[in-house]
């Protein structure tokens, strides 16, 4: 049984970059459906940025305890396992989404449970999860919100061998006792501290460094926490193949002859755009990439009517940007329905500027690495006539946060604005700095005022004085 529907925009993919992109055109005054084959809410609701941050803060909070005198000497226990899995559970809200549901009909955005293909110019099919086939059709636009998937890598014996990617490391309900993380990002560095903190016997191999595109001192120091905690860090080590141990678990061969044994294989290489299977092919377009322009606009395509956000887009594969990409493109999308203009230039309502120039993003490990803009090589990179000024964080606020405690921080000046391009924070608690760094960056601010924003004392807030300082003012 085929329906057929119309509307003015259909956005595929209900994780929160697609409801951003869906309550903007509503909140605009067009109509939208919103189409889902999996949970609504997505993927960082339920297998990604809350889970795996409810999964850290446990052990992070404990740490913390131990680390000033007088609240180490109460410290008496290990975390208890189950009581943090239950957290996590209730964070995830036990993996159901009746109250992103109720969210969505409470903005008044029509929701298509089913799987979704492009059929032709602003033409949607919906293999729906009731049996029926959904026809959609759009006045104005259709929005890829798609999300992205793990890249597993090209490893003999791989696809022989039941291994976890990060969705069902954040969904466990139970710690192994020896498990095995290949991958040194954010996602591999997080999750093997969170599992060492929890019971594992964890070791974690890592092709080259960890956290390759963040500044040295800071994964250095991020190395040392995850050591500090327990993990077996092998770095510049390369897995040659998997099989399965007569045990039951798994066995990692290296490169160099070695091995390694676990319960659990861990594979955090890495994601992709999730673009197969939506019929990109038949309209011409690469399904493994969509070119877009600054408005979220695919390129190439007749009618100006197909659009891509958040990791589907491929820019910036995180979800706090991929939120800010959605409310661009749904206003571009209001404006271009309607008689408004769209100003696509640098930072217009209409554009996601910041995406080239100010992206904030913070590794939740512990100690944490907190960055916003670009590193001192990405700045020169990229022509800046650049210059860093560095020290490690040694103030008032730091030493009252924590006993010994041990921080970097960076900033990156364009010496011909006199404006800051890139700031790096490493450290404990370092996460609650970077929005000051993000709004800086975003509002040029001339390093000359920045220096009248006098910090708060004690906090750890006063290294961006001990940075000005260091600058030369």
């Amino acid at each position: 049984m085929t329906e057929t529907m119309h509307t003015d925009v259909v956005v595929i993919g209900a994780g929160a970059v697609g409801e951003n992109a869906a309550g903007r055109v509503v909140q605009g005054g067009l109509s939208a459906v919103l189409v889902e084959a999996d949970l609504v809410g997505g993927e960082c609701s339920y297998w990604a940025c809350m889970p795996s941050k409810a999964l850290l803060r446990p052990g992070t909070a404990l740490n913390e305890a131990r680390s000033l005198a007088g609240s180490r000497e109460a410290v008496t226990g290990t975390l208890d396992a189950a009581a943090v899995l239950a957290r996590r559970d209730s964070f995830t809200s036990h993996w159901n989404d009746e109250g992103q549901v109720e969210w969505v009909h409470s903005a008044g955005i029509e929701l298509a449970r089913g799987r979704a293909r492009l059929t032709g110019p602003r033409e949607v099919e919906v293999a729906a999860t009731d049996g029926r086939t959904l026809q959609i059709t759009a006045r104005h636009a259709v929005v890829l919100a798609t999300g992205s998937t793990p890249t597993a890598p090209p490893l003999d014996g791989l696809d022989a061998v039941d291994y976890w990617s990060t969705r069902e490391a954040t969904s466990a309900q139970e710690i192994p006792g020896r498990l095995v993380v290949i991958g040194g990002g954010v996602a591999g560095v997080e999750l093997s501290q969170a599992y060492a903190r929890l019971g594992s016997t964890v070791t974690l191999l890592a092709r080259g460094p960890l956290l390759k595109s963040f500044p040295e001192p800071a994964r250095a120091l991020v190395e040392e926490g995850l050591r500090s905690a327990g993990v077996d860090v092998r770095t510049s080590t390369s897995p040659a193949s998997v099989r399965k141990s007569d045990d039951g678990g798994v066995e990692v061969t290296l490169e160099d002859g070695g091995t390694v044994s676990g319960d659990r294989l861990l594979v955090s290489t890495g994601r992709h755009a999730n673009l197969a299977g939506l019929g990109l092919e038949e309209l011409g377009l690469d399904p493994r990439k969509l070119d877009t322009d600054d408005t979220g606009r695919a390129t190439g395509v007749d009618g100006d009517w197909l659009y891509a956000v958040g990791d589907a887009a491929g820019k910036v594969l995180l979800t706090h940007q991929g939120k800010y990409e959605a409310r661009a493109t749904g206003d571009a999308i209001v404006a271009r329905a309607g008689t408004d203009a769209v100003n696509p230039a640098p930072w217009s309502r209409f554009t996601a500027t910041a995406d080239k120039y100010a992206v904030p993003q913070v590794v939740f490990t512990d100690p944490e690495v907190a960055m916003a803009g670009r590193t001192l090589e990405q700045a020169r990179a990229d022509g800046i006539n650049a210059s860093e000024t560095s020290l490690e964080i040694a103030v008032a606020g730091s030493s009252l946060f924590a006993d010994d405690y041990k921080g970097w921080a960076q900033m990156v000046v364009d010496e011909d604005r006199k404006v800051l391009v890139g700031v790096t924070f490493a450290g404990p608690g370092v996460s609650e700095l970077l929005h000051s760094a993000t709004i800086a960056i975003v509002g040029e601010v001339p390093v000359d005022r920045l220096w009248h924003a006098v910090p708060a004392y004690p906090t750890i807030s006063e290294v961006w004085l001990r940075l000005l300082e260091k600058y030369g003012l």
